[in-house]
């Protein structure tokens, strides 16, 4: 009995890290858009639920697994976010943060409806793709798509982390994010920046959304319980910390999968935003924040 709740926990744990680097994934797009422009993106939720319709539609349509579509989903992303910061973002930029918050969840709310004019409120899921099955060590059993999403998530890090430090462009994008009117008197374009920001972070949150797919259900409510867990990750990480999103995803993975598993299912989402008013409490800024 003793050697059956061991491995119960430890299973616990597994998925905990498994889900909170997908937590972490989906949260990048948002703390690199903060950090550099210090505007909360609430259509978040949105643009995720997107971009696992955008995978689906592919794979059934044109029979693109949701693996050989991440190029692709990446892509029209980006170009999506240029266009999001150009038509809307670049308008409210300098407005009242209330502003910036009605602009950004009315279009996820947009999204949202959209989605179930044109595609329902049914349940959807990729079958057949190539990211299937499960792997035991130990007992442990491992999602083989889990695994592979927690994998791509912190090579996304270290490739993000390697291009803000060791480009000029990712040098420019920091000294922004430090002092926006400073590095406008160094000679960096903002409004090169700018644009260029948007586009990475909403592609980055449209390829969550394609990886989601692998192993989540695609109906056009999912944005909103993933933005919030995106919200609540930048929050406790610290606003504009990358690692601090690092962080605060294994933190929130880890918490609601042993909550789950040691007080009740029903109290695995409580418990994050019971961990996030701790955090706050004790450093309001987050673990990282400045």
């Amino acid at each position: 009995m003793i050697i059956m709740n061991i491995e119960i926990i430890i299973q616990a744990i597994v998925n905990g890290l498994l889900i909170g680097s997908v937590y972490i994934l989906i949260a990048l797009g948002l703390t690199l858009i903060w950090g550099t422009m210090k505007i909360v993106n609430f259509a978040h939720g949105g643009f995720l639920m997107l971009g696992m319709y955008t995978s689906f539609w592919l794979f059934t349509l044109m029979k693109i697994d949701p693996l050989l579509s991440l190029p692709i989903v990446f892509c029209i992303f980006f170009i999506l976010g240029i266009f999001y910061y150009k038509l809307i973002i670049k308008k409210v930029l300098n407005c009242s943060f209330f502003s910036q918050v009605l602009v950004t969840f009315g279009l996820g709310l947009t999204f949202e409806g959209l989605a179930r004019f044109f595609w329902k409120s049914n349940y959807r899921l990729i079958q057949g793709h190539i990211l299937q099955g499960s792997i035991k060590i130990f007992n442990i059993s491992l999602g083989v798509p889990q695994i592979f999403t927690s994998f791509f998530s912190i090579v996304v890090v270290v490739i993000l982390v390697s291009f803000l430090n060791r480009t000029k462009t990712g040098r420019a994008i920091k000294a922004t994010t430090i002092n926006k009117e400073a590095a406008q008197l160094a000679g960096i374009n903002i409004e090169y920046i700018f644009p260029l920001v948007v586009g990475i972070g909403i592609a980055l949150v449209g390829i969550s959304g394609g990886l989601l797919t692998n192993f989540y259900y695609i109906y056009p409510e999912v944005g909103f319980l993933f933005g919030i867990i995106s919200y609540l990750v930048v929050a406790i990480g610290g606003f504009g910390s990358i690692w601090g999103a690092v962080e605060g995803g294994f933190l929130l993975g880890l918490i609601t999968s042993l909550s789950g598993i040691l007080i009740s299912p029903a109290f695995k989402y409580l418990s994050m935003f019971l961990f996030y008013l701790i955090v706050i409490s004790i450093t309001p800024k987050g673990l990282r924040g400045e």
